[in-house]
């Protein structure tokens, strides 16, 4: 265990830390399999606005260091392709 004070506040810090960034992670699987869901019952309107909802909340956690800025623009792309088939179709 920790002796200092410093350490002690680090860990109490990082804790934290670590259960916001972990509610993040799972509010973003979330949305993107709302915008998955939406692809797959063919409803295109429902899917943008959904797909709309995951860029915004992937660029915002890349920009806040959770996920890496790479992993957020391939989601975001991936995302993006699957909507813009059954908008096409």
């Amino acid at each position: 265990m920790a002796i200092h004070k410093s350490v002690i506040k680090r860990q109490k810090q990082a804790e934290k830390k670590h259960e916001i960034n972990k509610s993040v992670k799972s509010a973003l699987k979330t949305i993107a399999k709302k915008v998955e869901q939406a692809v797959e019952a063919r409803k295109a309107t429902e899917a943008k606005e959904a797909l709309v909802q995951a860029m915004k909340a992937y660029d915002k956690a890349a920009s806040a260091g959770i996920v890496h800025k790479s992993t957020a623009s391939r989601k975001i792309s991936r995302l993006s392709t699957r909507v813009g088939k059954i908008s096409a179709a």
